[in-house]
């Protein structure tokens, strides 16, 4: 069994870019990705934080392409581009490892919504004959892993985590553990999410999650004393991690080690976090321990924060219990890429492996004033922290905690 678990490929599609480096400069910069929406002018919400620049008919062919909802496209693509950079273009089976040994675990916090709404609409206008036979495979939760499991012949251990905001972290999380209990040699592991719908965008407007900012590039706002509520987003992250032994044995080049991971619930609230972010605090606290280092020895966490009044300030509370007042830089990228609901842990992950072979901070866009909260947020530039450890967290609706430790190359 191995000790050690490496990060040997990368893969990101998110509103901040569509490659590692894409991503890495556009956190470094001010202001939220947005785009406009065309929900028409009675919808409450008329922009969002979204994939641009990525052709799903270029990458999959037009009969594939038509067969996966856009959460499964960006899930697939993002994995791809991870596992080609980890094994080249032959994937892991190509470079000798075993089918049986390779998993995959793929977080989505909804699923095809995209399918769901169409179909529906579908079914209304013109009957039940008109739904598509698609329909199924296109909308459940579990179809990235599946597709990311026949594209690349993983035959090992292979499912879907839907923990709403968790998932992408929590995907991680479970995948490392596959790879240290020595159950797979290499599993590729991430979330995607696509559901800025009509449906969708209206529900979390409701339920006042959203920011309803009149300037777009200035909605997504963690941390900040103006913060309103998140910018609904999309995107995919995706990992390979593999073990020390593998990847020695094939001279691959490594890029990051995951060293902890830790996993709690609220047990409090479906939506709102504890106040006192008690379970953050105990997510964190496990996290750290199960990598074997101090809450002193990490540089910088890259934090859940939404933008959202509740979130922020139990998360502050919770950093604050952890690591001391104002102790270590606090970052949230969510303030460029706006919330990718179960992606956003993975790409997340994908930009603190980044942050840290950076041995950099990114700043938290749109932050100016943090009012009462206690954390030491980065903001207007980049800090420098060196290459040390950092903490990743992510939680969601259920009360759902996870916390990854990502560590240098």
């Amino acid at each position: 069994m191995s000790s050690r678990v490496v990060i040997t490929g990368l893969g990101v599609l998110s509103p901040a870019g569509n490659t590692p480096d894409a991503v890495w400069a556009r956190v470094n910069q001010p202001g939220t990705a947005t785009s406009p929406l065309a929900f028409g002018d009675d919808h409450p919400i008329q922009y969002a934080a979204q994939v641009v620049d990525f052709d799903p008919v270029e990458r999959f062919g037009f009969k594939e392409a038509r067969r996966l909802d856009r959460a499964v496209q960006l899930g697939v693509a993002a994995a791809k581009d991870a596992v080609v950079q980890a094994f080249g273009e032959g994937g892991p089976v190509g470079a000798g490892v075993d089918p049986a040994r390779i998993g995959v675990v793929a977080g989505s916090g909804i699923g095809g919504l995209h399918t769901i709404e169409e179909q529906y609409q579908l079914l209304l206008d013109r009957g039940p004959t008109r739904v598509s036979p698609l329909t199924v495979p296109m909308m459940m939760p579990n179809a990235t892993a599946g597709h990311v499991g026949i594209e690349w012949g993983a035959q090992g251990p292979n499912f879907c985590v839907a923990t709403a905001c968790a998932a992408g972290a929590n995907s991680i999380g479970e995948a490392f553990r596959l790879v240290r209990e020595g159950l797979c040699d290499v599993t590729i592991a991430g979330g995607t999410e696509s559901v800025i719908t009509p449906l969708s965008t209206a529900a979390f407007w409701r339920m006042t999650a959203l920011s309803t900012n009149a300037d777009p590039s200035a909605s997504s706002r963690p941390f900040d004393a103006a913060r309103d509520g998140f910018v609904m987003g999309e995107g995919a992250g995706f990992l390979v991690l593999e073990s020390e032994e593998s990847a020695t044995a094939r001279g691959a080049t490594v890029l990051g080690e995951l060293l902890g991971y830790g996993r709690t619930c609220d047990a409090n609230h479906i939506t709102a976090p504890a106040e006192t972010g008690s379970g953050a605090v105990a997510c964190m606290e496990q996290a750290l321990a199960d990598a074997g280092i101090s809450a002193s020895e990490v540089g910088h966490v890259n934090a859940h924060g939404t933008s959202t009044p509740l979130n922020d300030a139990a998360e502050s509370a919770a950093v604050t219990k952890v690591f001391g007042p104002g102790a270590i830089p606090v970052t949230s990228t969510k303030g460029v890429t706006g919330h990718l609901i179960g992606a956003a842990g993975a790409v997340e992950a994908v930009i603190t492996t980044l942050a840290i072979a950076a041995g950099s901070v990114p700043p938290t866009a749109n932050h100016e004033d943090k009012g009462d909260l206690e954390a030491d947020v980065v903001a207007g530039s980049a800090r420098q922290v060196g290459s040390k450890p950092a903490v990743s967290n992510s939680f969601g609706f259920g009360g759902h905690n996870a916390t990854l430790v990502i560590g240098p190359a």
